[in-house]
C-alpha cells in the first residue's frame, strides 16, 4: 500500500461509506478485531481531517476502541462483500474470524491494523468520543435502530495517514 495525500482523494465519500464495503479495525497486530460498518462521517473538525465511527458497547471492537488510540477504516472492492458480511455477523470473541475470511492483517503506522486486500485505508488517531444521547434521538430512529436500547458511542479520529492499494 502506498501513502496518499488526503487532499487528493478521488473517492465519493457518500459512496464509499454508504454503498461500498468498509471495515473498522481496532487494536494492535497482536490483538485486534475488525467489524463491518455502514455508518461513518468524514470531514473537517477543529482544523483536522477526521473520520467519525459508531460502535455499540455490545461489540467486541468497542473494548479495543476504548483501550487503543489508533483505529483504521478500510474499504474493499465488491468481490469482498461476502467476507465483510461475515466479519459483521460473527464475533471476534468467539473465533478468529479474520483467519476464517482469509484476510491478510497488516500493521500500519503507529501500530494500527489494516488488511492487504484493502483498496483504501484511513489510519486514525482517536481525539474524542461520546455516547449518543437517547433523549435527543428521534423516536422513528430509536424504533428502527435501537429496539434493544444499545445506543452507539461515536469516536472521532484524526486522519494521520491515508493508504491506497497500488495499481498493478
Amino acid at each position: 500500500m502506498k501513502e496518499k495525500d488526503i487532499l487528493y482523494l478521488k473517492e465519493n465519500v457518500f459512496k464509499i461509506i454508504g454503498k461500498d464495503n468498509a471495515l473498522l479495525t481496532a487494536g494492535t497486530i497482536q490483538d485486534f478485531n475488525a467489524m463491518t460498518i455502514g455508518w461513518a462521517t468524514m470531514g473537517v473538525l477543529w482544523g483536522k481531517n477526521v473520520v467519525i465511527v459508531y460502535v455499540r458497547p455490545t461489540r467486541h471492537t468497542y473494548n479495543l476502541m476504548e483501550s487503543h488510540d489508533i483505529f483504521t477504516v478500510s474499504f474493499y472492492d465488491e468481490a469482498f462483500r461476502e467476507k465483510l458480511s461475515y466479519l459483521g455477523t460473527h464475533s471476534g470473541k468467539d473465533e478468529d474470524k479474520v483467519k476464517n475470511c482469509e484476510l491478510t492483517p497488516m500493521e500500519v503506522k503507529d501500530g494500527g491494523v489494516t488488511f492487504g486486500e484493502s483498496r483504501l485505508t484511513f489510519v486514525c488517531k482517536k481525539i474524542y468520543f461520546q455516547d449518543l444521547n437517547p433523549e435527543e434521538i428521534p423516536e422513528f430512529v430509536i424504533g428502527k435502530y435501537y429496539s434493544r436500547k444499545d445506543f452507539h458511542r461515536f469516536y472521532i479520529g484524526e486522519v494521520v495517514l491515508l493508504l491506497e492499494k497500488e495499481k498493478i
